[in-house]
């Protein structure tokens, strides 16, 4: 597997494919790299020489930021936000929908399982207002 700044690429994959696993890099910026270095997109991953791989990481390194460095400035960006209060930051606090989406019955994704309220019925239970009364 050719390694590119720190990831292993499938080898099976056109370059142009293969180059997305880099966190950081979709098909357009893919196809800009390639442009750049020269490479056709529609070669395999496997069939790259080491001048080309050294080239295509050259490129990412200088003109983008992928990967560690980009994570690293996303989540910045949201502790930024968090530490002067937006609203943006207080919904991330919560670990609630950012954009505007509806919570009342959405969101599950966020919010995570239902949370129970009260116990749960079971086959045994009987109501209380079911009981006799004592005259």
């Amino acid at each position: 597997m050719p390694r590119i700044v720190g990831i292993d690429i499938p080898k099976e994959k056109k370059i142009e494919i293969a180059l997305t696993y880099i966190f950081g890099v979709g098909r357009a910026r893919s196809n800009e790299i390639l442009a750049e270095a020269g490479i056709s997109p529609d070669k395999k991953a496997k069939d790259l020489s080491d001048q080309e791989i050294s080239l295509i990481t050259k490129i990412m390194q200088s003109h983008y930021q992928v990967e560690g460095d980009l994570r690293r400035q996303q989540a910045a960006n949201i502790k930024r936000l968090m530490t002067i209060g937006t609203w943006r930051g207080i919904r991330h606090k919560k670990n609630l929908p950012v954009r505007g989406q509806r919570t009342r019955t959405n969101s599950r994704t966020r919010k995570g399982p239902r949370k129970t309220i009260g116990a749960a019925k079971g086959k045994g239970t009987a109501p209380a207002a079911a009981a006799p009364k004592a005259a």
